[in-house]
């Protein structure tokens, strides 16, 4: 009897080079056909079976000619303009890529019926008084970055398209080619011997990148559709998550400075105590989260391998 080769349902993931793409290009290829979407001419990772494609979402017929070119069942989106500050100074760019581009992917994948897997943030709300935020929760974005993930989020529902909108907070992990995330630019000064400032009155859940990778991957396995508040399991503010680190990865805690988001003089206003209801993912995904300890240990674990490997090649 002849093989029969099995069908793996496709998958399209926007923002393959940035931290979460890589992971996720990971996390689906083991059971899916996986194209990732980048503006880079070549892709950040190389695996096997996995094919790489070159597209500006701000392009709408580019987008649309790709999207019906792949036609994947499922479509991930994880690019986004997400420099909160810069955002502020380039509204422009922002709303292009953070509005118009998401706009540019739906009307392409309501073209060809495609389930869309939407990233968003805890950035839609205030973060005042430190509110317990379910998936209902009302959105009050205090920033342009906040306002412009609200709009994309508004064109996904408005599009009657099949969706589902992941929203996370405070990413962190590690990956190829990528700017600092708040964990690895912590861990680049301290290893350095430099002193940092860190405020103690912002409060979020620190999420390890990895974890929401593979809790995208069970969203995309179950089916699910709907919102989801997805991050970390720990509540902590910046201060002791960065003593945490410092502890973790055997650096001078003494480095450490606390201070307080006035004296940063920071573009974008930031929610201050995002905190979010994580019910709903354990009750619907059966999931939970690592915690911060847990979640740093795995860095490091991470960061030693990937110097290993630069040692040796």
């Amino acid at each position: 009897m002849a093989n029969m080769k099995i069908h793996k349902e496709r998958i399209m993931v926007f923002g393959a080079n940035g931290l979460l793409g890589q992971k996720l290009v990971v996390a689906l290829l083991e059971r899916y056909e996986v194209t990732g979407v980048g503006r880079k001419e070549k892709s950040a990772i190389d695996f096997h079976g996995y094919q790489y494609r070159r597209c500006d979402i701000v392009d709408r017929v580019q987008t649309r000619s790709l999207i019906r070119e792949i036609k994947p069942e499922v479509i991930v989106n994880a690019a986004a303009y997400t420099d909160v500050d810069g955002c502020e100074d380039h509204k422009e760019d922002c709303w292009n890529i953070n509005v118009k581009g998401v706009e540019n992917i739906i009307q392409a994948a309501k073209s060809i019926e495609a389930w869309f897997i939407h990233i968003s943030t805890d950035y839609l709300f205030d973060g005042k008084n430190g509110v317990l935020y379910a998936e209902d929760a009302k959105p009050n974005p205090l920033s342009y970055y906040g306002r412009s993930k609200f709009a994309g989020e508004n064109a996904v529902i408005a599009a009657g398209v099949e969706h589902t909108i992941v929203r996370t907070m405070i990413l962190y992990g590690t990956g190829k080619d990528l700017r600092l995330n708040f964990a690895t630019w912590l861990v680049d000064k301290l290893a350095k011997g430099e002193s940092v400032k860190i405020v103690d009155d912002q409060f979020g859940h620190p999420t390890l990148v990895d974890d929401l990778a593979k809790a995208i991957r069970r969203i995309a396995d179950l089916k699910k559709t709907g919102v989801f508040h997805i991050c970390g399991s720990e509540y902590i503010s910046r201060y002791d998550f960065a003593i945490k680190l410092a502890q973790i990865f055997g650096y001078d805690v003494g480095l450490i400075e606390r201070g307080k988001t006035s004296e940063l003089k920071q573009k974008a206003v930031r929610p201050m105590h995002s905190r979010f209801d994580l019910s709903k993912i354990a009750r619907e995904l059966g999931i939970e989260l690592c915690g911060v300890e847990e979640g740093l240990k795995i860095l490091k674990q991470q960061l030693e391998t990937s110097k290993t490997r630069s040692a040796r090649s």
